[in-house]
């Protein structure tokens, strides 16, 4: 775990070297206070030599301008490295979220995840700056203090390091219930984080059916949790420091006894004395030091644990000898599938598909119809290979789609949901979404074809409106418009439509209906329908339920077989 995080220094190694470097320069600096003190008071001031005293005044001075130099170089450009770190951490989670299958995000909430991106790693970048830093000021403090009060007297210096067993004793003793509290208060605010964007993006629900108080109430909930985990956690802090006050006021304690009754005694002179209390102080910072880090480290090792428990997470499988998917005909074929979203041991359960074997020649429109969790939406999802396939073969243009690269093949699958997600953003740059590389006249000419264009023009700022979150601002006929011209503008061979009109109005239904026609001309389409009205037209109409295909034929055929799909087809017009 260490090595991994000390890799994040290297980009920035340099930067850090002279971090540490002006550290080392400001602890030597601190190291000669006390020396010059016990001179002062020893010889200069007996003495009367005015000329060393203010030779010795203006030394001083000069090293405290050093050291505001250097302590600026070490708060500005310290933490320039600890927030590079964090970015750089962050790109690399984000990448990887990226490459992460689909079950992962089934599984986990996006307020969780979220706040591992955003919260876990601000504290890992605190760590990654002050960290090394007071480790190292606390060692070169810690050694160079003993060299110096050991110069002055060994016994009585030996008195004071006596203490030191007890403090590291007390400090590990407590290590354990401070990474459980810490790790504990970070589960309870990604809970938190997650209610409360689960809140928020469903801010117009819980308006309308007046629950507003139930919503309160949930948050007060997960806040309370925090507020108890994050309440334990203090109290372990408050173990941990004021424990760690004791043994530090005891070790000033044991100074002025025992350095008293050594210059009682003879065995120091009163400027001896002295210096030897200030050495103390200095002795006392990196203690206070340590005592700080231990916090840092316990908050951000927390964090980088959960940074690297995404990390660890599995990849979408790729095959390394895959092959690039070109030149796509369409055709498709589904060769005794079965599929199961969860697996107990090495035997899946709850088969969504059973043994379902389907061919689709190239250019044809299929449409899937049937009651809900017949699989559907799953079939259409095992294709782009969002989730791979429990048993047998999924094939286009006789490949198994497992011997493909992933982006070969969804670069060859444009696929239009009912449930449309735009990017918080302009119409221009969602449209553009199909294609990164479009040149403006392409971005038109798919809002034409997708009937959206008239609709863009009449807008004050046109292709540049912005459509806010999810495109709040724009109806469902517009957003799914949108949806339509960007996949226009990727142009795919394989064309899947997931109930992309089932929860329009007739009147708009007619319009996208249009442009969903011309879009599908010429590619190989799939078109999961509850209105079926919409697939009257469609080569071949599958009827799809948990025990796989039950009919398949055109429109006609299947009303004179008078099965399922005439009962369906009778039961939605039974008015005409």
């Amino acid at each position: 775990m260490l090595r991994k995080f000390i890799q994040y220094y290297k980009p920035h190694r340099a930067l850090f070297l002279a971090d540490m470097f002006c550290a080392f320069i400001v602890a030597v600096c601190d190291l000669f206070y006390p020396t010059i003190t016990e001179n002062i008071i020893n010889d200069y001031v007996p003495n009367q030599n005015l000329r060393l005293l203010l030779v010795w005044a203006g030394v001083l001075l000069g090293i405290y301008l050093l050291k505001a130099g250097l302590n600026y170089f070490i708060q500005y450009y310290g933490h320039v490295v600890g927030v590079r770190m964090q970015a750089d951490m962050r790109r690399d989670i984000f990448r990887r979220l990226q490459k992460l299958p689909f079950s992962y995000f089934d599984e986990h909430k996006t307020g969780v995840i979220m706040s591992r991106i955003i919260n876990d790693l601000m504290d890992i970048s605190e760590l990654a700056h002050h960290g090394p830093e007071d480790l190292f000021l606390s060692v070169v403090m810690l050694v160079g203090s003993f060299i110096m009060l050991a110069r002055i007297d060994v016994a009585l210096t030996l008195i004071i390091f006596a203490i030191i067993p007890f403090i590291v004793f007390f400090a590990v003793k407590l290590r354990r219930r401070m990474s459980s509290a810490f790790t504990k208060t970070r589960e309870e605010i990604a809970e938190v984080n997650a209610n409360l964007e689960n809140a928020i993006a469903g801010i117009r629900v819980s308006r309308s059916y007046t629950s507003g108080q139930h919503e309160a109430e949930k948050f007060d909930e997960y806040n309370a949790r925090f507020q108890r985990a994050r309440g334990e956690a203090y109290k372990v802090m408050g173990i941990f420091f004021s424990g760690m006050g004791l043994f530090t006021d005891l070790m000033y304690l044991v100074v002025l006894v025992a350095g008293g009754l050594f210059f009682f005694y003879g065995r120091i002179d009163v400027g001896q004395f002295a210096a030897y209390l200030l050495y103390i102080n200095m002795f006392l910072k990196p203690i206070n030091k340590l005592i700080s880090f231990y916090e840092q480290l316990q908050n951000g090792m927390t964090g980088f644990v959960r940074f690297q428990q995404i990390m660890a997470e599995k990849e979408e499988p790729e095959d390394p000898h895959a092959v690039t998917l070109s030149q796509v005909k369409g055709s498709i074929d589904f060769d005794h599938v079965s599929f199961s979203y969860e697996t107990k041991g090495d035997h899946p359960t709850d088969m969504i598909i059973r043994d379902l074997s389907l061919h689709i020649d190239p250019g044809k429109t299929v449409a899937l119809v049937g009651p809900s969790g017949g699989g559907k939406t799953t079939l259409c999802h095992l294709i782009p290979r969002f989730y791979e396939v429990t048993e047998g073969q999924v094939r286009i243009d006789g490949q198994d789609i497992t011997t493909l690269t992933r982006e070969s093949l969804r670069k060859n699958i444009g696929m239009v949901a009912q449930d449309v997600f735009l990017f918080t953003g302009t119409i221009r740059e969602n449209i553009a979404y199909g294609n990164l590389d479009a040149s403006e006249e392409e971005i038109i000419e798919a809002a034409k074809k997708a009937n959206i264009h008239d609709y863009i023009v009449s807008l004050p700022e046109g292709y540049d409106t912005y459509i806010g979150e999810r495109g709040v601002k724009l109806s469902g006929g517009q957003k799914q418009r949108i949806s339509i011209a960007r996949v226009f503008l990727k142009n795919p061979s394989i064309l899947i439509l997931d109930e992309a009109t089932s929860a329009l109005d007739n009147a708009t239904e007619m319009l996208i209906q249009q442009a969903l026609e011309q879009l599908a001309r010429g590619r190989t389409s799939i078109i999961v329908a509850h209105r079926l009205s919409t697939i009257k037209n469609a080569d071949e109409i599958i009827v799809l339920t948990d025990e796989g295909i039950k009919e398949r034929g055109t429109h006609q055929q299947l009303l004179d077989q008078g099965g399922i799909y005439a009962g369906l087809y009778q039961y939605q017009f039974r008015e005409n």
